[in-house]
């Protein structure tokens, strides 16, 4: 809980008070009550002169209030803070309890961390939390930025005019989602299944029914095969697609078991458009080969074999 608004010694300068309204410091100062024997508001006391018999007793109060004074400059200073904007003081200003006066004040929260930036030396990866991977993101491939489809990995910087109807298409994408309406567990079998429906969704029709690249010609499968992903036994086919319009592409589906919860089978889709400005094709290696579990970037491959020609 924050302090109570009202007056309290002024972090820039102790002399004078700053008001405070609760949330924040204000404009408004004033210069510090003057310590003496009466009510630091309203007129001042009456205060007899001293008996001439009495000389001993006038100089022990003198001392006294010298004393207090002393003691109550040391306590402003103890409450001023290094900053000025961080509230009226490191703890709120002491508060004696009693019968009749107010409780103490707690202490104001401290300020939530602020969560710090990667080091420019840590290798740049993409966490899907939900499948319990992670994927590496190689060099021309940012996370995903103002993309409709939420299991989209990482596509690659930029857009262009899509070469049929002038819809924005990307160079490249990676999918990745978790098959449940499947009840096939096979990695071999739910790759070749899929295959057909990634090229039609990349190259046929998009998600709103248009035809970016004119519709496909024709395929061909160029490679598939046993893969190990994140340690796990997967397996992947890869299609060569031709289109009405534009160069085409390369389509790839990826299946392997997940490492978390039921080890539902997870699959990956790579699209890659073929021709000069297409992403390598060799990245879908590297980011298959770079799948690793979260929290264990050592486990890698060892399962399967590796990942067919690339050609």
């Amino acid at each position: 809980m924050t302090p109570p608004p009202g007056w309290y010694p002024d972090p820039s300068a102790p002399h004078q008070e700053r008001w405070w309204d609760g949330t924040a410091w204000t404009q408004h100062r004033r210069a510090t009550a003057p310590l003496g024997f009466g009510p630091a508001e309203g007129p001042p006391a009456p205060y007899p002169p001293p008996e001439q018999s009495d000389g001993g007793r006038g100089k022990a109060v003198a001392l006294t209030t010298a004393a207090a004074v002393l003691v109550a400059a040391i306590v402003a200073g103890v409450l001023v803070l290094d900053e000025d904007d961080g509230g009226p003081g490191a703890r709120t200003p002491a508060v004696t309890a009693s019968a009749t006066g107010p409780s103490p004040v707690s202490d104001p929260p401290s300020p939530s961390p602020t969560p710090s930036e990667p080091s420019a030396d840590d290798p740049a990866v993409v966490e899907d939390q939900l499948n319990g991977v992670t994927f590496p993101l190689p060099d021309g491939w940012v996370r995903p930025r103002h993309v409709t489809e939420d299991d989209v990995m990482m596509t690659t910087d930029g857009t262009y005019d899509c070469p049929a109807d002038g819809s924005v298409c990307r160079h490249g994408l990676v999918v990745c989602r978790t098959v449940t309406a499947n009840a096939e567990s096979s990695p071999r079998v739910l790759a070749r299944q899929d295959i057909e429906d990634a090229a039609d969704d990349a190259y046929d029709r998009d998600v709103v029914g248009n035809r970016p690249f004119g519709g496909i010609e024709a395929h061909e499968e160029v490679a598939s095969g046993p893969v190990a992903v994140a340690g796990r036994a997967g397996y992947y086919v890869r299609w060569r697609v031709t289109t009405n319009k534009g160069p085409g592409g390369y389509v790839q589906s990826l299946v392997f078991p997940s490492t978390v919860g039921t080890e539902s089978p997870v699959l990956v889709r790579y699209v890659f458009d073929a021709g000069e400005d297409g992403p390598p094709l060799a990245d879908m290696d590297r980011i298959t080969k770079g799948i690793r579990p979260v929290g264990d970037a050592a486990t890698g491959g060892g399962v399967g074999s590796g990942i067919g020609p690339t050609d």
